[in-house]
């Protein structure tokens, strides 16, 4: 349960080494959560994040969890429920793949979707239904503005993510009265370790302003965030643009 503060005292996050991810763990830390849950596939990057974060005060622990393995996905994130409550779930786990090599590679093509929506779908369930038995709780779904409209250049991604974005909006709903909030979080191009050496689209962010975003949004108990902000009325006026002006467009 949050602290007489205001801020959730325990996180876990799916995809440990988000850097969108430890960046809002850094502020949640910052404002007095205790209790951290790392959860990815096993790896130095996931020990070293797990070693920054404890020196940032605070208790630090991993799980063994693979997007990929769906089938497992209950008990490795059952073992984290049975702990103790979790107040905030993020799931910041996701591929961009590459849209050439994977228009080549139908098998590339599938990895890219199901590790952003199939998933996505499966930990999502799991952990929504933890949140409803323990009677509180958000879930954060790292979406993105690819998802709003598909485009030439990252459609397989773009897909994937607005699948990411539909579940995510109708899982909201469906816990309505539950006490468990479902926020989506719609970043544009963020620059991280994924998207270096591409090419820097407008309106770019980094994962601070990201996880700046997403704090204050889980205050605010918000439904949808974009980062930026204005995102929200450029994409609104890109949805309306005719498909043959659209191709045109240099988005």
């Amino acid at each position: 349960m949050k602290d007489a503060f205001g801020a959730p005292q325990s996180l876990l996050v799916l995809g440990g080494t988000s850097e969108i991810a430890l960046a809002t763990a850094r502020r949640l830390i910052a404002l007095r959560t205790r209790r951290v849950w790392l959860a990815g596939r096993p790896s130095p990057a996931l020990d070293a994040a797990a070693a920054e974060l404890r020196g940032r005060g605070a208790e630090v622990r991993t799980v063994d969890f693979d997007a990929l393995d769906s089938a497992s996905h209950e008990a490795a994130l059952g073992k984290v429920f049975a702990e103790g409550d979790i107040d905030v779930v993020l799931m910041a786990f996701g591929v961009l793949g590459d849209q050439a090599r994977d228009e080549e590679e139908p098998m590339a093509a599938v990895r890219v979707a199901q590790t952003n929506y199939t998933g996505a779908v499966s930990a999502g369930l799991v952990c929504a239904g933890a949140l409803q038995a323990q009677g509180h709780g958000s879930l954060v779904v790292l979406s993105s503005v690819a998802g709003e409209r598909a485009r030439r250049a990252d459609f397989i991604y773009g897909s994937s993510k607005a699948g990411l974005d539909a579940f995510a909006q109708g899982l909201g709903d469906a816990l309505q009265g539950t006490g468990v909030q479902v926020m989506v979080v719609r970043p544009g191009f963020v620059r991280t370790r994924a998207t270096a050496g591409l090419p820097e689209q407008p309106l770019a962010t980094g994962p601070e302003e990201v996880a700046e975003a997403i704090v204050t949004g889980l205050r605010r108990r918000s439904e949808t965030v974009w980062v930026p902000g204005a995102l929200r009325v450029v994409m609104a006026a890109l949805r309306h643009v005719p498909r043959p002006l659209f191709r045109r467009l240099p988005v």
